[in-house]
């Protein structure tokens, strides 16, 4: 049989938490991990590629991108990419690297790119070893009328880039008309950038 104990309680025995301030204890960590859950759908839901740029209607950022050494096209030297060569023609501009594997992805679309007339298709070469870079395009064929190389990926920035690969269309004005992000493929050649293409080509002064 049990026995109730006369002896009260010692006074030195701290009190029983309330559960009331251990829920408050526990909000802000389960608003944090709320939040962050909302932010990571957000941030990984729906099509990157169609993610907007800022650049979009305005003139191309600033560009003088050294050739790559030893490249040439048809028995000619490759040049490099100023903006002066970006006005006066449709320019598409893509955004590359052998250390990219997307990048191997799309360079056949490219190559029938470059077959295609009334543009120009350049290549902005990114943080590239340039004996890798050369043996990329030797290997793969080259479909750029120029390379740029942008070793530090400054100018990328500049332009921003989100990550390799990417394409811009820009207008005979040299202002940005669109941006196409990573690879493309055959459906997005067709139903996004050769459109966006003859959009620019289109456009008047």
């Amino acid at each position: 049989m049990n026995q109730i104990s006369d002896t009260p309680p010692s006074e030195d025995a701290p009190p029983p938490r309330p559960r009331r301030s251990r829920l408050l204890v526990l909000l802000p960590l389960v608003a944090f991990l709320a939040l962050a859950a909302l932010f990571y759908g957000r941030l990984f839901s729906g099509d990157p590629s169609r993610v907007p740029s800022a650049l979009i209607g305005r003139q191309a950022p600033a560009i003088d991108l050294p050739a790559l050494e030893g490249l040439a096209r048809e028995g000619q030297p490759v040049p490099g990419l100023t903006s002066a060569a970006l006005k006066g023609e449709v320019t598409v501009l893509n955004v590359f690297a052998s250390w990219c594997v997307p990048c191997r992805d799309e360079h056949p679309f490219l190559v029938e790119l470059s077959k295609m007339p009334g543009f120009r298709l350049v290549g902005l070469n990114y943080k590239d070893d340039a004996d890798n870079a050369r043996r990329f395009l030797g290997r793969f064929g080259n479909p750029y009328a120029a390379v740029g190389v942008d070793a530090n990926g400054r100018t990328a920035i500049d332009w921003g880039v989100y990550g390799v690969p990417e394409t811009f269309v820009i207008g005979k004005d040299g202002r940005i008309a669109y941006k196409y992000i990573g690879p493309i493929d055959a459906q997005g050649l067709k139903d996004r950038l050769l459109p966006q293409i003859e959009s620019a080509r289109t456009a008047g002064p």
